[in-house]
């Protein structure tokens, strides 16, 4: 299901990274300290984030996002030369990790691959947040640039871009800008990789068993109902919370990616045949490629990330070349 060139050699490689990965703790959500825990070590890793973009040739600026009186902290990325697009990344992290500075090594390489500029947005977490008002966060940042917040950028394509429980937010927040169809129309394409579309847990997420790599398996279903605890199945399943579940009509062109050894598979094969009822879709579902897959050191990744580059590149110039 993917025209990547996965020959036999990139086939091993994934093989032997996935037998370390195997020894690996899994990751689980039992409690708040563990996202604590991890939030603070991101942080940490994060120091003189700024300063190796600017080595880089990028340049970082802070805003805030307002609309209708409420405020979302962005991170926007500049390259020195011309823009041709803008990137709206909303990071992943299960919702309780992760700030703007998650993706500065993807969207380092957007910036360059792309001559894109790059808004990230920092919305609130699990920790202190109802899902509901994270999806209103990131639905905040998106009316922000797309009604023009940016003036230099007004006229260039915006591209959305999502890993993971930022690939959810990304497709939820799209069905909430269908009560702004002007702004939707302005949304080129989103890129969408491995995303939690059911908060109530596709048929592959319930299968999940201890072998799981990366993910904890048997406890995925209960750590994603820990989102909604006053929700039974039936409400976790209403849209937006859950856009596997919605109305898609008016969805700008998608590129998704997941892996065959994803318990979350299920998610993006299905949410790939519903969008492809309403645009076209580019689906690449990856053999030997767990959750994940984009941040390990294989030949693998690289394809995906250079096919999502390539896949912007390509849309951007077909708006060139309508417009000229």
């Amino acid at each position: 299901m993917t025209d990547l060139p996965l020959d036999a050699a990139i086939l091993e490689e994934a093989r032997r990274f996935n037998c370390k990965l195997a020894w690996a703790p899994r990751l689980r959500v039992r409690n708040r300290f563990v996202p604590m825990l991890g939030q603070g070590l991101l942080r940490l890793s994060q120091f003189g984030a700024d300063r190796r973009l600017a080595r880089a040739g990028i340049r970082v600026d802070r805003g805030i996002a307002e609309v209708d009186a409420q405020r979302v902290p962005v991170r926007i990325l500049r390259p020195a030369g011309p823009v041709k697009a803008v990137v709206l990344d909303i990071h992943g992290g299960g919702w309780v990790i992760g700030n703007a500075c998650m993706d500065d090594r993807f969207n380092a390489a957007r910036v360059k691959a792309c001559e894109a500029a790059v808004v990230s947005v920092d919305y609130r977490l699990a920790s202190g947040a109802a899902i509901e008002d994270i999806i209103e966060d990131c639905v905040v940042a998106a009316r922000w640039l797309l009604d023009g917040a940016l003036p230099e950028y007004r006229n260039l394509p915006v591209f959305v871009i999502g890993e993971s429980a930022g690939a959810h937010l990304a497709a939820s927040a799209l069905l909430c800008l269908k009560a702004w169809p002007a702004l939707l129309e302005r949304v080129a394409g989103a890129v969408l990789f491995y995303g939690v579309y059911d908060l109530a847990g596709t048929p592959c997420v319930h299968a999940a068993g201890p072998e799981t790599l990366l993910l904890h398996g048997p406890s995925m279903a209960a750590s994603m109902r820990m989102l909604t605890p006053h929700l039974d199945d039936a409400a976790r399943r209403r849209p937006p919370l859950s856009p596997l579940y919605g109305d898609l009509s008016g969805m700008p062109p998608a590129l998704m990616f997941a892996g065959e050894r994803d318990p979350l598979r299920d998610d993006t094969t299905q949410m790939a045949a519903r969008w492809q009822a309403v645009n076209e879709v580019e689906l690449h579902l990856l053999p030997e490629a767990p959750h994940g897959f984009i941040h390990f050191p294989t030949r693998m990744a690289d394809l995906a990330l250079a096919r999502s580059h390539a896949w912007i590149n390509a849309r951007v110039a077909r708006r060139e070349k309508e417009s000229a």
